[in-house]
């Protein structure tokens, strides 16, 4: 007992010494096809004084790391341990709709959602997050979410720093607001007032004297970076949203928006061992509009970060590893981009609202509503859209399901460190996004995608649109419910089910208990391996089955053993 305490004293004292760094967390990993991910209530010592009531995915605060390999099919195991519903969207991945986790997609507390897909995107660095309607805000800002890193051949042949934690290092930068109680500020503000990478206040990291690799996500709720080095030194931009570029890219700043990732290698050859640098953001003398950039240090839309420089990461140089990589490469891979001449379609969306001061920002003067389509799209297409922000701020524009290409920006040249595949785009006051993107491979009229806003208040608030995406076959409007049998029944381990018609295909299934909850959710599933139910308390349930292509319902039930 007495250790305990003494280790909870060194704690708060390490924290609470603002001159003193905190060593920066680096998330554990999962490897491999199969993931279970426990979302869960819990607390931190972030600060001295009380511990903050967080959420985490398999720990206090933000989760595991998942590795992937292109081509492989993932099952993600998602047990919802909350007190609320939440969703879990697997941000800038091509899926079908159904497992995208958007709002849609509602898992409440105590269900099981298990998703499932063939990785088809390139080497990159994605990211999970939740995603529920007027509660992405709230639910980011306790801790949800983790980063995705996949992997492929044509990324695995280059000489890059890829080991993870010593040379290869994923940062989740954001910022929080503290009650006196210590406890986060998720209602009524913008912008945090101290920072946190990977969860860490006041952050430092060990990095080899040699060519290293950062993955930059920007995990905040509004606020933009203006990324750079305290030395002012060069370093270089390797990859988008969506993959690696080209070739990389030599600057000495970067803007990231929310939600946009950057992966970038920086050349710490020249510092001497025992030497020391800062990664900053340098936000001070921002353009108006940029998020952050606003004078006030309370309020809303105040902070005590708000239109400085101020350090997101100390790096203390340390000796090289057994094998360093010690250049910058002149080229990376051969991507061919999509281009204005390849789109079919083209669409437009305006970002409206935002006044009078307090209205909320929507699109095209229309917020979000569960039961609105607003885009219908042909499956196999290629689109040109369209973004313009005539308004009073900026914002930070995603789309789900695809990755796209930005062909220009009315406000000069598309820059270069943006130039691949990208999911994320960063919107400027009085300016025109154009991109072009490929709605390949699924169709599905009953669940949509979303195109929004990413900052949370913003999207809490109503700044969305969704689109389906069409197949090239009708669908019936008789509604023909399946035909099958369960079997075993009672069940033990696992439950079958046997479709009278096996032409037949199942869209989804959920499992209910004798209280009408839901306890599995399993969109799509791939019945011929049967459901597992082993963690199932014994008791009766029951089973709900739709049907592909009706969508007709039709229930059974089963009693687990």
């Amino acid at each position: 007992m007495r250790i305990a305490i003494l280790l909870s004293c060194l704690l708060v004292v390490q924290f609470s010494a603002k001159a003193q760094y905190n060593t920066l967390w680096i998330p554990d990993t999962l490897s491999g096809t199969n993931f279970n991910l426990v979302l869960k209530d819990t607390f931190a010592q972030l600060r001295t004084g009380n511990q903050t009531i967080t959420a985490g995915v398999n720990g206090a605060f933000w989760g595991p790391t998942l590795f992937v390999n292109k081509g492989d099919v993932v099952h993600m195991n998602v047990y919802n341990k909350l007190n609320d519903s939440t969703t879990i969207h697997w941000h800038g991945f091509h899926l079908p709709a159904v497992m995208d986790g958007g709002p849609h997609q509602i898992i409440p507390p105590g269900t099981l959602w298990q998703p499932y897909w063939k990785i088809t995107n390139q080497a990159s660095t994605y990211w999970y997050h939740p995603h529920l309607h007027e509660m992405t805000q709230e639910h980011m800002t306790k801790g949800l979410g983790g980063f995705i890193i996949v992997r492929d051949a044509e990324e695995a042949a280059l000489l890059l720093p890829r080991t993870y934690g010593v040379d290869d290092i994923p940062l989740a930068i954001t910022s929080r607001r503290y009650t006196t109680a210590n406890q986060f500020v998720y209602t009524n503000t913008a912008y945090g007032d101290y920072v946190l990478t990977n969860g860490t206040p006041d952050a430092a990291v060990n990095l080899p004297k040699q060519v290293v690799r950062l993955r930059i996500l920007n995990a905040e709720t509004e606020r933009a970076y203006n990324f750079g080095f305290s030395d002012n030194r060069t370093f270089y931009v390797i990859g988008n949203d969506g993959g690696l570029l080209n070739a990389p890219v030599s600057v000495t700043r970067l803007k990231l928006g929310v939600g946009e990732r950057a992966e970038i290698l920086v050349d710490l050859s020249n510092v001497a061992v025992g030497s020391s640098l800062d990664l900053k953001a340098y936000n001070s003398g921002q353009a108006f509009g940029f998020p952050g950039a606003e004078p006030g240090t309370s309020g809303e839309f105040g902070s005590l970060l708000n239109n400085k420089d101020f350090t997101v990461l100390h790096i203390n140089v340390k000796a090289t590893t057994a094998k360093p990589v010690t250049a910058i490469p002149s080229t990376l891979v051969n991507n061919t981009y999509l281009t204005a001449a390849d789109a079919s379609v083209s669409r437009s969306l305006t970002i409206t609202g935002g006044q009078p001061a307090g209205n909320p920002f929507v699109f095209d003067n229309k917020a979000f509503e569960f039961n609105t389509i607003n885009k219908t799209l042909d499956v196999n297409t290629t689109e040109k859209w369209t973004v313009t922000n005539t308004n009073i701020f900026s914002h930070a524009f995603h789309i789900h399901d695809v990755q796209f290409k930005i062909i220009s920006r009315s406000t000069g040249a598309v820059g270069q460190y943006e130039s691949g595949w990208k999911d994320v785009f960063y919107i400027a006051i009085n300016e025109t996004v154009n991109f072009v993107a490929r709605f390949a491979d699924y169709a599905d009229p009953i669940h949509p995608f979303m195109y929004h806003c990413h900052f949370g208040n913003h999207e809490d608030e109503g700044m969305m649109g969704q689109f389906v995406v069409k197949g090239t076959t009708s669908t019936s409007d008789v509604a023909n419910p399946l035909n099958y049998a369960l079997f075993p029944n009672p069940a033990n381990d696992r439950l079958y089910i046997q479709l009278a018609d096996e032409n037949a295909e199942v869209y989804y299934v959920t499992i209910f208990n004798t209280n009408g909850k839901a306890v599995m959710m399993l969109p799509q599933p791939q019945i011929q391996q049967g459901f597992d139910i082993s963690a199932l308390p014994q008791g009766a349930y029951s089973i709900q089955i739709m049907e592909k292509e009706t969508k007709a319902v039709s229930t059974k039930k089963f009693v687990k053993l």
